[in-house]
């Protein structure tokens, strides 16, 4: 029996996902006031609040979100979606402190919203400081992906292949710098194409093999951007943020250094102290990158925003 067999079957089982296992017993937490606990490798490392997996109706809530392996948090809302769907369970909704972008979109890989991300973060600070239960007014309609995994990877089929990761990074439909573009993984930093990583099938089945990134020789690897470019690129991103998180989001980029790095398939990362970009984004006419810059630079300095608030609450 699969996973999501093993989950239907009955509610009071251990959850196992590769490394990750939630504990079947529920007992009392400070923050979800009833909670089971997440396990990697024998240890916790984080809290959720109890699902019935028989017949789903909340999205769960995980106090401590980043302390999950990577992909097992996507990996266990599919499940979840699968339950619900065969269950004939309509919709889901998030009752939690933390209704970030990340998790609105890390929801539509497995649910349709009836809203988009702005409504359902728009008052994640608020929630957050005053570790809110109420549901928030968004309806999550289960329509599960199949994973197809191969080594260094997989790729998530729902309506053809929608999604691919590789080594971590993400390719997608779009503009951003990792992209998927009829069936290929590409690498887009400038305007132009740097690099194609793999091919995949329209199945989901990787095609070939993963070519290695090539390294960036810009000669701007290790600058820092001057001061006045920091606070212009600040103002960008903090356009591109949540309403409620845009001035947070703009002191943060604005108050650390950002540099240009050679960051392999990822377009920007955050530092102990700010921020790196990938080089292969400067053309020497940064008016025409900015965009670009910001848009890669939002989610990262977002993410920032929102663990340093989760962290002090």
């Amino acid at each position: 029996m699969g996973l999501r067999g093993r989950l239907c079957a009955c509610k009071a089982v251990p959850v196992r996902v590769g490394r990750l296992t939630i504990r079947d017993e529920t007992i009392a937490h400070p923050l979800l006031g009833v909670a089971q606990a997440v396990e990697v490798d024998g240890e916790i490392v984080t809290w959720v609040s109890p699902i019935d997996w028989q017949t789903p109706r909340e999205i769960p809530i995980v106090a401590a979100p980043a302390r999950l392996p990577a992909g097992a948090g996507a990996e266990i809302l599919n499940v979840l979606a699968e339950c619900a769907r065969d269950a004939g369970v309509a919709e889901l909704r998030y009752a939690g402190p933390y209704p970030t972008p990340a998790l609105h979109r890390a929801l539509l890989r497995s649910f349709r919203a009836s809203a988009g991300e702005d409504l359902f973060a728009a008052d994640v600070l608020a929630r957050a400081l005053r570790v809110a239960r109420e549901e928030v007014a968004v309806d999550f309609a289960p329509a599960p992906h199949r994973r197809v995994v191969w080594p260094r990877g997989f790729a998530e089929v729902r309506d053809g292949v929608e999604r691919v990761v590789i080594d971590g990074v993400v390719y997608a439909p779009g503009e951003g710098s990792a992209r998927l573009v009829d069936g290929a993984c590409e690498l887009w930093f400038g305007g132009e194409r740097y690099a194609r990583v793999a091919t995949v099938g329209d199945g989901g089945e990787i095609v070939g093999a993963v070519a290695d990134v090539p390294a960036c020789d810009r000669i701007v690897v290790g600058k820092e951007f001057p001061l006045a470019l920091r606070l212009a690129i600040a103002e960008l991103v903090a356009e591109l943020a949540p309403v409620v998180l845009a001035e947070d989001v703009r002191d943060a980029v604005a108050a650390g250094p950002i540099a240009w790095a050679d960051l392999g398939a990822r377009a920007a990362r955050a530092t102990a102290d700010g921020f790196e970009l990938h080089a292969a984004m400067w053309t020497g006419r940064l008016a025409q990158v900015a965009l670009e810059i910001a848009r890669e630079l939002a989610p990262v300095a977002v993410s920032r925003v929102i663990a340093r608030v989760s962290a002090s609450v």
